[in-house]
């Protein structure tokens, strides 16, 4: 399995993986999600809100199935993804989209440039999650918005043993029948164990400066929807800005 400490230290065989399985990476998806991947990309356009002129930054984008919902409202959409071969079969598939290949630890755009940032199932797989979320923070305008939308942790005690039951058994299956590469799904069962569930998740979006954090659970849980706003007020995101700033060491 590929864990986050794997990524960090191999970050062009973890982008290879994905390449490896971007033209079969929304169909296995459905298959996975048991048919619960539209309703999930549904609730978090609806989450962005996006508006016509509005420009709006989807983060880990892949082949740009989200970007194309999004863009749908009349927003401009500029889809980034870390992966070469997710962003190929993006611009294949929508090429009424901008793509644009960058580390969303490091986005290629000036401060303030959005008026909405969003990601989808992306957040876990990046090394250093605060570092992106920072990054979103940086490049939204004040009074911009914030959407998340990843896997999670189910609230109810019986919906959890089922969902971890076919984690462990059923989604392995379904992967190596209906992906072009299974093997790079086996990260996926380690990867949701291990991230940080809703009120965890909701703290860390509110350390990097955002406000009006609130999440809402899909499916019971199994996903969470996380919204924040980047602050209006300038005395605020000083603040903020303060509390992200790497403290000084003394030796």
């Amino acid at each position: 399995m590929v864990n986050r400490a794997d990524m960090e230290k191999r970050p062009d065989e973890v982008s290879g993986m994905f390449s490896d399985v971007a033209r079969g990476y929304d169909r296995t998806n459905d298959l996975l999600s048991v048919g619960n991947a539209i309703l999930w990309r549904i609730a978090t356009v609806k989450a962005i809100d996006p508006q016509p002129g509005e420009r709006i930054l989807d983060v880990a984008a892949g082949t740009g199935t989200s970007s194309a919902a999004i863009a749908r409202s009349g927003a401009t959409v500029v889809a980034v993804d870390f992966s070469p071969g997710m962003i190929a079969e993006g611009r294949r598939r929508q090429p009424s989209i901008e793509f644009v290949e960058a580390d969303a630890m490091r986005l290629p755009f000036g401060d303030e440039e959005f008026d909405a940032v969003t990601i989808s199932f992306g957040l876990r797989n990046i090394a250093d999650p605060i570092v992106a979320l920072g990054e979103m923070y940086r490049v939204l305008k004040p009074g911009g918005r914030l959407v998340v939308c990843e896997f999670s942790h189910p609230t109810n005690p019986v919906m959890r043993l089922g969902y971890e039951t076919y984690l462990k058994l059923a989604l392995p299956l379904v992967a190596k029948l209906s992906s072009t590469n299974p093997d790079a799904y086996s990260y996926l069962v380690e990867s949701i164990q291990q991230w940080p569930d809703q009120q965890a998740l909701s703290h860390r979006i509110r350390g990097v400066g955002f406000t009006r954090v609130a999440h809402r659970n899909l499916t019971g849980g199994v996903v969470a929807l996380h919204r924040g706003r980047k602050p209006v007020d300038e005395a605020v995101r000083a603040s903020a800005a303060r509390r992200r700033a790497p403290r000084k060491t003394t030796t």
